[in-house]
């Protein structure tokens, strides 16, 4: 059984992965606990001592106000420890894979869905330091993937909490009568987390190189929350109280940074559509 150190492993995404996978592999969890990854210096002697077959480095601050507010200290943990780690993964001969964003085109003009080999434009300090450990990985790394992710979401189960997504925020909205606003200048992908979990293992699979993971979206973020709405069963009344648009975010261009992933399905991997992702996951849940 190969062993993966699995760095922010109790994040969303390491938490599936390491959830719907346990009896493939074996998982050392590695948390800040562990190590402080804004201390890159730490970070490499602490995975030399281990033994493994793959880092999957998903530790990261992906707040981007955070990033944009603290650019060294995030610099720190999102790039230069990252850099450290896929070091490690190269001075042990193992694979190297890397969680990046489809936050790397969200300077984009045109719009997508974007390719892999497409030129990337980046508006904030967190996707530009997800471009720079791109970049240093496609330069200097051996044995390694770049997984590309759009927005994750799912619910809570045991042992997995979610990061705040679309699909909560809008169940919040209606559940409790309290008003949210999702912006309808917006169009990205959303993929249910365990649909990126049941198939890691094909990932890990992988050739060298960079691959984007999306589930197909042709709505706005505020068309989708009312479209969940409706298949919840509210009502337009209930709908159009709680679940408004927030036109003022994004007015000044419209944000399309979906991403292509036909590179994917050339190795078996079809993510559906993001309709198909949601319904899996209410019916999951029990919410159909």
């Amino acid at each position: 059984m190969k062993r993966i150190i699995l760095t922010g492993a109790n994040g969303f995404i390491a938490s599936a992965i390491r959830q719907y996978n346990s009896d493939r592999f074996e998982f050392v969890n590695v948390t800040r606990k562990e190590i402080d990854f804004s201390k890159p210096d730490t970070v490499a002697p602490y995975l030399m001592e281990q033994e493994f077959d793959a880092i999957v480095h998903t530790a990261a601050n992906a707040q981007t106000e955070f990033c944009a507010n603290n650019p060294e200290l995030s610099h720190a943990v999102n790039v230069e420890s990252a850099v450290q780690a896929a070091e490690a993964a190269k001075a042990k001969g193992a694979k190297f894979l890397f969680i990046s964003t489809e936050q790397v085109f969200n300077g984009k003009t045109e719009s997508g869905p974007f390719k892999e080999d497409d030129p990337v434009s980046c508006v904030t300090n967190y996707g530009n330091q997800k471009i720079e450990v791109e970049n240093w990985l496609n330069a200097n790394a051996k044995d390694y993937i770049i997984l590309r992710l759009s927005s994750m979401f799912g619910m809570a189960m045991p042992g997995v909490k979610p990061s705040s997504n679309f699909l909560m925020r809008t169940w919040n909205a209606l559940r409790t009568k309290t008003p949210a606003a999702f912006t309808p200048n917006e169009q990205r992908g959303m993929t249910y987390v365990m649909h990126l979990a049941e198939n890691f293992e094909t990932i890990l699979a992988l050739p060298d190189g960079t691959y984007h993971v999306s589930s197909e979206n042709n709505r706005t973020t505020y068309d989708l929350c009312v479209w969940i709405a409706k298949e919840l069963g509210y009502s337009e009344e209930e709908i159009s109280t709680y679940i408004l648009p927030d036109n003022e975010r994004y007015a000044d261009r419209f944000r399309d940074y979906r991403l292509n992933t036909d590179k994917m399905k050339e190795f078996g991997m079809d993510f559906g559509t993001v309709e198909e992702d949601l319904d899996r996951c209410l019916k999951e849940f029990g919410w159909r």
